[in-house]
């Protein structure tokens, strides 16, 4: 069995299936048609009823084998992979019987660091699945959709364990946020769902946060520095002076729990021009929409003192 899970998830691994938020289209990149594809025909093989449709989201039926009118039950996980670091040519690399100690990816100077990971200790005595270093894993969520597929196998396999209707999905575009845009519930149809994604064995999350991202845009006044004085506006240095405004321990290296916070994701620019992006995450709705309303009070505060409209706030939930 051990085997079969490491063969599955090396399988799935292997094809990249990156998301890219600055996508239009769904799925956001035609690469994760493979995986989709692939899910496809594999449950094909196993005599279940699929359908993908054109978006890309996979739905399968694991029939009830059993007389007792019992709730159909729903299980749920992405196919797609973050667009923060590379993603093809994954290459896995298996450790046996971990022994507690740092990971060193492959051959690179990268490592699981027991300090900066300290769950790695809940794992010491299993057998792990690490990136050899160069690019990402992937198991987020491929491990999620090979707990699914083995789960369907196992009961195809063991017919005396008695079970209602499994309805089973497997999405796009969850990593940038899109996964839940054109999921159909109504044609799901299950009583109760489940995601697999992420996290301790034994550990079931039924909240969710509320989640906003937001792509401030800034533009500058670029004239020669030794003419710049009372012209020369950096958007650089107006960018800081954005981010600075937002309260330095309502991050995420500062927060845990329900405790909300703004994230700067990413950054650049020049003098000219420069762009923030940020996610927004806050349980509680109302602080939820303050935060999203703090960030355009900013601008306006920013313009105001510039007298001119040099920074943009867009967001979308």
């Amino acid at each position: 069995m051990k085997q079969r899970l490491i063969d599955r998830l090396t399988r799935y691994v292997k094809v990249d299936t990156q998301a890219d938020a600055a996508s239009e289209s769904t799925p956001s990149t035609e690469k994760q048609w493979d995986l989709i594809r692939m899910l496809e025909e594999e449950i094909k093989a196993l005599n279940l009823e699929v359908d993908v449709d054109d978006k890309g989201y996979l739905m399968a039926t694991l029939p009830s084998n059993t007389e007792k009118d019992v709730p159909t039950i729903g299980l749920l996980a992405h196919i797609d992979t973050s667009p923060d670091y590379h993603a093809s040519n994954v290459n896995p690399v298996i450790v046996e019987q971990y022994n507690g100690e740092d990971i060193t990816l492959g051959n690179t100077d990268k490592v699981l660091s027991t300090k900066t990971f300290p769950q790695l200790e809940k794992v010491i005595g299993h057998t792990l699945m690490t990136t050899d270093g160069t690019t990402l894993l992937g198991a987020d969520d491929k491990a999620g959709v090979v707990e699914i597929m083995e789960a369907i196998i196992y009961l195809l396999e063991h017919p005396e364990i008695k079970h209602g209707k499994i309805r089973f999905s497997f999405t796009p575009d969850e990593e940038i946020g899109r996964g839940p845009h054109h999921f159909n519930v109504e044609g799901f149809n299950a009583d109760f769902a489940y995601t697999l994604d992420g996290s301790l064995e034994g550990e079931l999350q039924y909240e969710s946060f509320n989640a906003a991202s937001a792509v401030v845009e800034v533009n500058g006044v670029n004239v020669h520095p030794g003419s710049a004085k009372d012209v020369m506006v950096n958007a650089n240095t107006l960018a800081m002076a954005f981010n600075d405004q937002l309260p330095s321990d309502e991050v995420p290296e500062h927060t845990e729990g329900y405790e909300g916070f703004y994230h700067l994701s990413d950054m650049s620019g020049t003098v000219e021009k420069a762009t923030l992006q940020y996610i927004i995450r806050d349980h509680d709705k109302a602080q939820f929409e303050r935060r999203k309303n703090h960030l355009l009070d900013i601008a306006k505060v920013l313009n105001h003192k510039y007298d001119q409209e040099l920074i943009t706030v867009t967001i979308k939930d």
